[in-house]
């Protein structure tokens, strides 16, 4: 069963993967899919939305007829409605025809998904309010910014999608204000990393609130958005773009009496099985996976996780074998040049573990300083402070920023000290860093910090 964005995502490899392993004399794949594409990318929809991608069909990964060409028997426009685990099948409801039917199945593979966070607030239903989960979601919010043709925009969340929306429409020629409940946008990050982001929206152009809580969204004559309100001032908008975030869509599972943990996601063992439940597998933003640095699970929806998933399942569907150890939370962005990245805890992740933890913060260029265009670089890093080890990594800086945090991530998964990390053998030329890469830096500052922590 797939769903929209990453739990797509999940579903996609899955049942390529399995058809690997088994022909279909062996294995028959059924799969619904309730929306109107199959396989795409959700995380390009902000960019198709901004005009860098020009076309629908470039974030097409696998159409329907190409899943069929591999003997899978894909079924679109059609939910999956409950779950019958003992009985040991699915009913599905054809969308268009309003039909129902039950599918029988030996191995059932749950890839549902995620929902957007849309709370309850008056006006939230509105024309001219829009979420960006689906592609279908992008196309309705092209076709109102082309209707509209410019004016006030009002994006309501500055995580990722909230962010990168904002820029997006800016270059559709909106005036945007972005409004948001915490300290500083991206909440992903530390408060004095995301005041940096703050700093680049404010650089394009991008009105930035931060504390507000948005009550209530007024509407026209026309019955269409006018304004959003929070406790403090109203915004007129044109258009409104909702950014608050996703949980889990595990709605058909709970039902089912599968086992959801802490955030609402499915709980998996590390080949991706429901944990008491030998023929089910989940994947994608409908799961809770393995935190690697505190042990805990949490939910990280994104679709580099998800295309492992549905790795991990083909192949155990399959016939094969395969496992998802966990994550560290790795995950990047940007705001016109100023790219962003995090790996691990945050701070207040690490008070939330019981850490006790040491931090630092450097400034470095990520090419030597001496050449034309050098670009400037934050780097923070945390460190339990008994033992050194590392727990996280923050970097926002110009060009070539973002991706440093992968050294980060491979050395969290390695469970890497940052003291063993000041002798990591990068690679080094003046057009793609300093002699001591910033991560280096940081790493040789956070060293100084835990020595002189002590115990």
């Amino acid at each position: 069963m797939g769903g929209p964005r990453a739990g797509a995502a999940a579903a996609r490899p899955a049942a390529p993967q399995a058809r690997r392993f088994k022909g279909p004399e062996e294995l028959e794949i059924v799969a619904f899919e309730r929306g109107d594409f199959a396989s795409y990318s959700a995380c390009g929809i902000p960019y198709w939305v901004g005009g860098d991608v020009e076309h629908l069909d470039d974030l097409v990964a696998r159409t329907p007829e190409e899943h069929r060409e591999r003997a899978i028997d894909l079924r679109m426009r059609t939910e999956a409605v409950e779950i019958d685990t003992a009985g040991r099948r699915v009913l599905a409801r054809d969308l268009d025809a309003g039909t129902e039917s039950w599918t029988d199945f030996d191995k059932l593979v749950i890839a549902t998904g995620a929902r957007p966070i849309r709370p309850p607030l008056p006006g939230i239903d509105a024309p001219g309010v829009h979420g960006v989960q689906t592609l279908g979601d992008g196309q309705a919010l092209i076709e109102s910014l082309t209707r509209t043709g410019g004016g006030r925009a009002v994006v309501v969340g500055a995580g990722y999608i909230g962010v990168e929306m904002a820029e997006a429409l800016l270059k559709r020629g909106y005036e945007v204000t972005v409004l948001h409940r915490d300290e500083q946008p991206m909440a992903t990050l530390d408060p004095d990393m995301g005041r940096l982001v703050h700093e680049a929206m404010d650089g394009l152009g991008i009105t930035t609130v931060g504390g507000a809580a948005v009550s209530r969204i007024l509407t026209g004559d026309d019955g269409r958005v006018r304004a959003v309100v929070t406790d403090d001032a109203e915004y007129p908008a044109d258009v409104v773009v909702l950014g608050i975030g996703v949980r889990p869509e595990t709605a058909l599972a709970e039902a089912a009496g599968l086992p959801l943990g802490p955030h609402g996601g499915l709980l998996t063992d590390l080949s991706m099985r429901v944990r008491g439940h030998d023929d089910i597998w989940a994947g994608g933003d409908c799961v809770e996976v393995l935190d690697l640095i505190t042990g805990t699970t949490r939910h990280i929806a994104l679709g580099t996780h998800a295309n492992k998933h549905g790795q991990v399942i083909g192949a155990n569907v399959g016939g094969d074998y395969g496992t998802f150890p966990g994550v560290v939370g790795t995950a990047v962005s940007k705001v016109c040049d100023r790219e962003i990245a995090r790996t691990g805890l945050r701070e207040k992740d690490a008070r939330a573990a019981g850490l006790r933890y040491v931090s630092a913060t450097i400034e470095s260029t990520g090419t030597a300083g001496y050449l034309p265009g050098a670009r400037l670089m934050t780097v923070k890093m945390l460190a339990e402070r008994r033992t050194g080890r590392l727990l996280g990594v923050q970097i926002v800086g110009g060009e070539g920023a973002a991706k440093r945090v992968d050294i980060a991530a491979v050395a969290l998964t390695a469970r890497m000290t940052v003291e063993q990390m000041t002798a990591l053998d990068l690679g080094y030329a003046p057009p793609f860093s300093p002699v001591w890469d910033p991560v280096l830096v940081a790493a040789r500052k956070t060293t100084a910090a835990v020595r002189r922590a002590g115990w």
